[in-house]
């Protein structure tokens, strides 16, 4: 085994590395550009080494300053994590003539893999079901046409080297088959370098399920069952689960089965993802292979307690595989929720800035758990991936684990930038996704228009508005107490709460504060018991409501409270019944209109100004264009108009609505 490893990435990955090298007796040495000198995976390790500066192009991605620190440090074998150089077969070469271990499969698996037509065709030769199409590169735009013509619209036009969305167009007649190839074949030669793009058959009412595979360099290889990755924005996976509320047993195994026979078609070792689409039938078919570790892959180490970056590790070592296919069970349910640090209500705009608060959830007897690289004070910059951590719940079922995604959801606290929490909120709540019926269209069709206002009143305003009358007695009685005027418990209260800021519904109550257990009766008789262990000035209002747990995040306000509880947001006021009527007389502030102004939707970069003052400009036309997360993004007019002000020039650095230009 080595005594000595280095990880090349950053990060939750880099961190979750550590963690099963440091249980080996492994020592471990971190990477790190100039943004990452403080960050946690640096931390952790037992030595630490700069590779330069923030953009990873410049550092992360530089493959003779990885391999001297691997010289420098001793470094015997490198562990990739994902991204970066993971799936990088130079890379793979270059620390193989260095004399040093790549702790994932060998270099012909990596580059027969990484092309998406050559993988097809081995897929085909090893007798894995493929979907039908045309696996040559496509010459141009009228042989895009006949091709879709024959395989039947509607059809996919992918980008060979493509992954994460990209290169990809979906074409339903001739005139999208045409613009859907030279898109991809656009958007291949700028990210990949590589235009060829070839057309299938485009699956309707699709799923996403993929087969975890573990080989060693002995020709032994196995599966771990699947993971259900259907919940996705963009091809860009939200959620995942294992195992599949779709598959059966008798499906399961045949998928898995010729997983193991693609692994061994090309020799594999060591972890990797083969992923298949599956249509509402359960037909599957192969749509690639993933050379690596897979960002989703702890929901697979809780149902099968095998830990894969363990395994990865050993099998880098030259050992053989502990587990035979027999061994390997599944039991219990595990689901994760990727957080990322992006705007759900701004049509998932990127988000940077300072975790100023980061409190992850308990980990509830090991039944929840969460993978970061972050802590309180951490700063999400720019330059890399915005996920801000995993968040991973077991149950004994699938209703167990989801009821336990949501409670470990509101227990989440993290403030200083916006994120996704309460659209996992949303989604895990879903009766859809409840139910298992998803695709991978699931949330374009349920959520078009991102998180909305609808989206965000409160389900249960009676458990809201009786919390935060808790909320306010409670911190009513602290305050009197620190006054020297304290007030005995058992007196009912009765209260009038206002919930929302425009036209606020009302709601009165009685409080029966107890011992244990207080009790809140409202205006129709209804009541619930609410056992509560809170005490001001935490963030955290944790109770049990009725014999369900109920967890609320407070933000406090000059005019009251804002709580937050499974996906929603209100502001809530607390008067006493007798004073209610002033709180009618109390008038709403409308926030200014800033309809003339052309606002930062993000922090980011402002790279382009394309209009000046006196410039008139039709609606649609490019205004600005603001970078944020190695990603440019155009604005655009929404109608007719002339331009009155600039507000901001090229390169200068933009807060969320901060102003760019000014209208007549």
């Amino acid at each position: 085994m080595f005594n000595k490893i280095l990880i090349a990435n950053r990060g939750e990955i880099a961190c979750r590395v550590i963690k099963s090298a440091r249980k080996m007796g492994i020592k471990t040495v971190a990477v790190y550009s100039e943004a990452d000198a403080d960050a946690l995976h640096v931390e952790m390790a037992d030595e630490a080494v700069a590779v330069g500066p923030a953009p990873s192009a410049e550092s992360y991605l530089v493959i003779d300053r990885i391999v001297q620190a691997c010289k420098d440090t001793g470094a015997e074998a490198v562990h990739p994590g994902y991204g970066f150089l993971s799936e990088n077969a130079a890379f793979a070469n270059a620390l193989d003539e260095a004399g040093i271990a790549f702790i994932g499969p060998p270099v012909g698996a990596i580059q027969a893999m990484g092309d998406k037509i050559e993988s097809k065709k081995l897929a085909q030769e090893a007798g894995v079901s493929t979907v039908p199409g045309h696996l040559e590169a496509v010459a141009d735009p009228e042989e895009a046409v006949r091709i879709s013509n024959d395989i039947g619209y509607p059809v996919m036009l992918k980008a060979s080297a493509g992954g994460g969305g990209k290169g990809m167009r979906l074409a339903w007649n001739d005139d999208e088959a045409r613009e859907g190839l030279i898109g991809a074949m656009n958007e291949g030669r700028a990210s990949f370098g590589d235009d060829r793009v070839f057309i299938e058959k485009f699956v309707q009412e699709p799923r996403h399920i993929e087969i975890q595979v573990m080989g060693d360099k002995h020709g032994n290889v196995v599966y771990l069952g699947e993971r259900e990755c259907s919940i996705q924005r963009r091809h860009q996976k939200v959620l995942e689960e294992a195992p599949s509320p779709f598959l059966d047993e008798a499906t399961r195994k045949a998928m898995g089965e010729q997983a193991v026979a693609l692994a061994k078609e090309v020799n594999y070792c060591s972890a990797g993802t083969v992923e298949f689409i599956v249509d509402k039938d359960r037909n599957f078919y192969f749509l690639e292979m993933n050379t690596r570790l897979q960002v989703e892959h702890p929901v697979t180490e809780l149902i099968t307690g095998l830990d894969l970056v363990e395994l990865m590790l050993k099998v880098a070592a030259g050992e053989k595989l502990p587990i035979t296919q027999d061994d390997v069970s599944l039991t219990g349910w595990a689901l994760e929720a990727r957080f990322y640090a992006e705007d759900p209500e701004r049509g998932f705009l990127p988000s940077t800035g300072r975790l100023v608060r980061y409190s992850p959830p308990a980990e509830r007897g090991g039944r929840v758990r969460v993978d970061t690289g972050v802590r309180e004070g951490a700063e999400i910059s720019m330059f890399y991936d915005p996920m801000i951590a995993k968040l991973v719940t077991y149950g004994d079922d699938r209703d167990g684990a989801i009821d336990l995604m949501r409670e470990a959801l509101d227990d989440y606290y993290v403030r200083g930038l916006n994120h996704n929490l309460a659209f996992l909120s949303h989604l895990v709540a879903h009766p859809r996704f409840r139910s298992g019926d998803m695709t991978t269209n699931f949330i374009a069709e349920e959520y078009p228009d991102g998180l909305t206002p609808d989206h965000m009143h409160p389900s249960d305003p009676n458990v809201l508005a009786a919390a935060a009358a808790l909320i306010e007695l409670r911190t009513d009685t602290r305050n009197r107490g620190i006054g020297g005027n304290g007030q005995s418990k058992g007196a009912p209260h009765d209260l009038t709460i206002f919930i929302g800021e425009e036209e606020p519904s009302e709601l009165t109550l009685h409080v029966h504060e107890g011992d244990d257990t207080d009790r809140v009766v409202f205006a129709d008789g209804s009541e619930i018991h609410i056992a509560i262990d809170w005490k001001p000035g935490r963030p955290l209002f944790e109770a049990r409501v009725d014999d369900a747990v109920y967890i609320v995040q407070i933000d406090l306000t000059d005019s009251g409270y804002v709580l937050s509880h499974a996906g929603t947001r209100a502001l809530v006021r607390v008067t006493e019944s007798r004073l209610a009527h002033l709180q009618r007389y109390m008038p709403y502030k409308p926030p200014p209109d800033m309809s003339k102004f052309l606002l930062s939707p993000m922090p980011g970069l402002l790279v382009r100004m394309s209009v000046e003052v006196g410039q008139a400009v039709k609606a649609g036309e490019e205004l600005a264009v603001v970078e944020a997360m190695k990603m440019e993004n155009v604005m655009r007019a929404v109608s007719d108009g002339t331009i009155a002000a600039l507000h901001a020039g090229p390169g200068d650095s933009l807060a969320v609505d901060q102003k760019i230009l000014e209208f007549e």
